[in-house]
């Protein structure tokens, strides 16, 4: 199940007496978290049928004790376990002969009880007998960590879902800007959309104006002026980024550089050269297809494969690797590398 198929559940009071929430991505098992601890119960009655631990203070039999417990005055109770990555789950008994008290509750759980497990920054162990009752009895729900390039059809979701609309280059310039951390994204765009009239398209003009990114001196527009070979504005936009290097930290702008030449990369070995399936074999939107196609007529192969391997050796450099040169400097010297 999605994380919108199991809110849809839980708000149509379909629920299930086990859940796993488990993933590197935490910001769908926050989201469903939230919701179960602030929205499942009545108010009145979360006093006493509501139990929230977090995993470093607790252990599974603790919790479990907790949940073979009836509710009061209630349908349902709740135990909510966080960050149960740090819970001592105990090692499981193979043994036929002993009754593993683990196993016994997870096989045969209490229907009054709601019990999540809110396991963050990495995978369950799907060999476990512990995953495989849950998985029987409850819900299992990985929170994957999305791609890049699925980043900005997250953000045209996001907003929709909020009475919004955002344009092809504003979801763009968030992604490239703020990455995958869907937390952080989210929470950007809650504070745009306070200055924004819903139902209102949100512009490029929209991110400068409230996400801090400045208009003209960007890594968009560094990108941009990289694929037209423009040396006088890349000149421009690299001596901003040296005079405001907490807004421009050059891991970020060689980040974004390594990932848009590699697709650069990747537009020179893909045959098929229709923007539908250029499209596809980049993993990037059909919008930005004419710009990669202008990248690639500036830089030739084996120009790219220098490129990137320029931005591999400054990377390193920026880490004190053979090199102690402020960080502007080495942009400097990298812009010219790329440029020449």
């Amino acid at each position: 199940m999605t994380a919108p198929e199991i809110l849809k559940d839980l708000k149509n009071r379909k629920y299930k007496p086990l859940y796993l929430l488990h993933g590197d991505e935490p910001y769908f098992i926050d989201l469903i978290s939230n919701y179960v601890e602030h929205q499942l119960l009545p108010e009145h009655e979360r006093g006493f049928n509501q139990t929230v631990v977090y995993g470093k203070d607790t252990d599974i039999m603790t919790v479990l004790n907790a949940a073979k417990r009836y509710p009061m005055m209630a349908d349902y109770q709740v135990v909510l376990v966080k960050e149960a990555q740090d819970m001592k789950w105990g090692k499981e008994d193979d043994s036929k002969k002993t009754l593993d008290p683990v196993l016994s509750y997870l096989e045969n759980p209490l229907p009054s009880t709601i019990l999540v497990f809110c396991y963050k920054y990495g995978k369950f162990d799907k060999r476990k007998k512990t995953y495989k009752a849950i998985d029987k009895h409850g819900i299992v729900f990985e929170s994957a960590t999305l791609y890049d390039n699925k980043i900005p059809g997250w953000v045209e979701s996001y907003v929709s879902e909020k009475g919004y609309k955002i344009n092809t280059q504003a979801s763009a310039m968030i992604a490239e800007y703020l990455g995958n951390d869907l937390a952080k994204i989210a929470n950007e765009l809650e504070k745009l959309m306070l200055n924004v009239s819903s139902g209102q398209e949100i512009t490029l003009k929209h991110i400068h104006d409230n996400i801090g990114i400045s208009k003209e001196y960007n890594v968009f527009e560094l990108q941009t002026a990289l694929t037209k070979k423009d040396a006088f504005k890349v000149n421009q936009i690299i001596n901003y980024f040296e005079a405001n290097p907490k807004s421009n930290p050059i891991v970020l702008v060689l980040g974004n550089l390594n990932n848009f030449f590699s697709k650069v990369l990747v537009y020179h070995y893909v045959k098929d050269k229709t923007p539908q399936n250029l499209a596809k074999e980049m993993s990037v939107n059909p919008y930005f297809i004419k710009d990669y196609e202008q990248a690639a007529r500036n830089y030739p192969l084996g120009k790219v494969f220098q490129v990137i391997s320029y931005l591999r050796e400054y990377d390193l450099k920026s880490k004190g690797v053979e090199s102690n040169a402020p960080h502007g400097e080495l942009m400097k010297e990298l812009m010219f590398k790329i440029l020449h």
